[in-house]
């Protein structure tokens, strides 16, 4: 790839992580600032808390974007991606068969569950907000604010099953003229008032702590909202890249976001109360509608891609086994990752909808947006020190200074967001309670079902042994049987001999198992053994980020010396039908959950895209 080719590239990445990445920091300074002075704990718009406030907000975005981030989370990549799942994979390869296994497992569980809270809190606020702009471009237009947020949003959530590549295009441009506007505002209000440039100076921000430790205290929580959708820094990195990430970051987006949160400062130093709005009172009136139309466009934008987190985390929980087989659509055919979760999809636009309609205005739900991201922000910080200990090799005693820094840092955002539970923080971590749930109710299930399938089954060796001496019929055929368990003979492969006291000419006993990588190599795809007697193990491998796809895998076993002809070939799948014990080893009420997901779960054979026609299941009766 010649020079100039290269340059091309890096700058079509650039522009599409602008477009996707930053959707959601990039939409903060529309709520932020208003949000410190004249949300649910309003200050004296008053000088020195401009610049306090102004100054907390610049070294936040340094320190927990910048820092803790840019500089150091992206580091802490699993073979490239990024994401609260795949740093946990990352963490519990580094901490396998230790104590601190359950913790960080636990750890990481919660902090996915903790993004759908975020996920379905942001397309509310953000479209709210800026649809919100009709009431100070015309106070009639107040009425109107609801409905038009819900038409947006519903068009947003239905689009999606049309997948997202062709609007994709357009994000790029349509982000980089929003932080083109953002920075020109900025500039052109802090040329008219260039004394909001003393807030740089950090001494601002600590005299306002010390002066008002309790307001400041206060204000933390709404600060926080400027750092919104940092995380997505690192969620987003396996699609572009560090290096475009962090180009688009100090080149251009950290530069028009600063600009604007100043140059809504400035404004109100000289306009005060200008505090009902900053954000559009920014515009010349010219200007309003235009800034209305790109703030929604923006907004939309940043909701597409907390969406498209959204069906990206699922699907690495399912590969992970952390939430049974669901349908996974993919909507492109050039594009990997372009997917779309129809459960996921309605699920957050009933959320969503329910917030909008429930909390009515981008200042109550404010309230609410808090706690999930900096729980995600304090979790990130706790897992990435066992990457920088145990992977980076970093000196203990001049990491925890650092690290406990930024820990503090977080703890101090979370603390102050945590006393709004009863405003509407309550929402986030009602959903959060209930996807962890969800989540490790599924895998302790599937972990039992697992250990009382093995006692069901009998040893292969013995299995094998026991066929020899019998007179069972032979069909000239292919027999491929799926088990979940690597050792024993698959209970359908029992029962088919059981009922129909026949043996295929070849039996292949087939385990997909997920890597804790994001992909795995064509090479490493399939693994044969042979273990005689026309009995052969294949174990198909997939990364946590890949759609299993077991007839074509299989077509790989013919260049390992295993030809596969899908016309003669059967495939016995096992239905486990579940049943809770007298004294079940969960509580009853997680065993009859287990078993309710487990009844609606996605069949294998859709999941594994077999044809149905070459399918035979038998069930299974099981006690857990």
């Amino acid at each position: 790839m010649s020079a100039n080719e290269n340059k091309s590239r890096s700058s079509a990445l650039i522009i599409g992580a602008i477009g996707v990445v930053f959707g959601d920091i990039g939409t903060s300074p529309l709520y932020a600032l208003k949000e410190t002075f004249a949300g649910h704990h309003p200050m004296a718009v008053e000088p020195t808390s401009i610049l306090g406030v102004l100054s907390l907000i610049f070294w936040t975005i340094m320190a927990l974007v910048t820092l803790k981030y840019v500089a150091i989370i992206m580091r802490a990549d699993n073979r490239g991606e990024g994401g609260s799942l795949a740093l946990l994979a990352r963490v519990t390869e580094l901490t396998r068969n230790s104590r601190a296994t359950w913790f960080v497992t636990m750890l990481g569980i919660f902090a996915a569950a903790l993004f759908y809270g975020d996920s379905m809190i942001t397309p509310a606020i953000s479209v709210l907000s800026a649809v919100e702009g009709l009431d100070v471009v015309a106070p009639q237009f107040r009425e109107f604010v609801l409905p038009i947020t819900a038409v947006v949003l519903t068009g947003l959530f239905w689009i999606q099953k049309h997948g997202t590549g062709a609007v994709g295009r357009f994000f790029g441009p349509i982000m980089c003229a929003w932080f083109g506007v953002l920075g020109i505002l900025g500039v052109l209000s802090i040329l008219d008032t260039p004394a909001v440039l003393a807030a740089l100076n950090p001494l601002h921000a600590i005299e306002f702590l010390f002066r008002h430790p309790w307001a400041s205290f206060l204000a933390l929580g709404a600060i926080v909202l400027a750092v919104t959708g940092g995380e997505a820094l690192y969620t987003d990195m396996g699609h572009f890249g560090k290096f475009p990430i962090r180009a688009a970051w100090f080149s251009f987006v950290l530069p028009a976001l600063v600009l604007n949160y100043y140059g809504q400062g400035a404004l109100l130093l000289k306009h005060p109360e200008a505090i009902q709005n900053p954000f559009y009172l920014l515009a010349p009136d010219w200007a309003m509608i235009p800034m209305v139309l790109l703030a929604t466009a923006a907004t939309v934008i940043a909701s597409q891609a907390v969406i498209s987190g959204a069906f990206s985390v699922a699907r690495q929980a399912v590969q992970l086994g952390y939430l049974p087989r669901m349908r996974i659509i993919h909507t492109s055919h050039m594009e990997e990752g372009q997917i779309y979760v129809p459960f996921t999809n309605w699920t957050l636009y009933v959320a969503v909808m329910a917030l909008v309609f429930g909390f009515q205005s981008s200042s109550n739900l404010a309230a609410a947006y808090g706690i999930a991201v900096t729980g995600t922000m304090m979790i990130d910080t706790i897992l990435v020190s066992f990457v920088a200990i145990l992977a980076w090799r970093w000196n203990p005693w001049l990491a925890a200074p650092l690290l406990g820094a930024l820990l503090l840092i977080d703890f101090a955002f979370f603390s102050a967001n945590a006393i709004k539970l009863l405003q509407g923080g309550w929402f986030p971590v009602v959903i959060a309670i209930a996807s962890f749930t969800t989540l490790t109710t599924w895998r302790r299930g599937r972990h039992l079902l697992f250990q009382e399938m093995g006692n069901l089954t009998m040893p292969l060796d013995q299995f094998i042994r026991s066929i020899e001496k019998s007179a069972l019929k032979r069909v000239s055929s292919t027999a491929v049987y799926l088990t979940s368990r690597p050792e024993g003979a698959p209970s359908a492969l029992l029962h088919n001999i059981k009922h129909n006291e026949v043996l295929h000419a070849r039996n292949i006993l087939v385990t997909v198992q997920t890597a804790e990588i994001p992909s795995v190599a064509p090479q490493d795809r399939i693994e044969i053994v042979d273990l005689g007697h026309t009995f052969y193990r294949v174990f198909v491998r997939y990364g946590f980020m890949e759609q299993p796809n077991l007839p074509e895998a299989l077509e790989g076993c013919s260049a390992k010396g295993l030809p596969f002809d899908l016309d003669t070939t059967s495939f016995f799948v096992s239905r486990e039908v579940v049943v809770p014990k007298m004294s079940p080893p969960m509580m009853l009420w997680r065993e009859l959950y287990f078993i309710w997901m487990l009844r609606n779960a996605q069949s294998a054979t859709d999941f594994f895209h077999i044809p149905t026609n070459r399918v035979v299941e038998l069930g299974t009766l099981v006690e857990i």
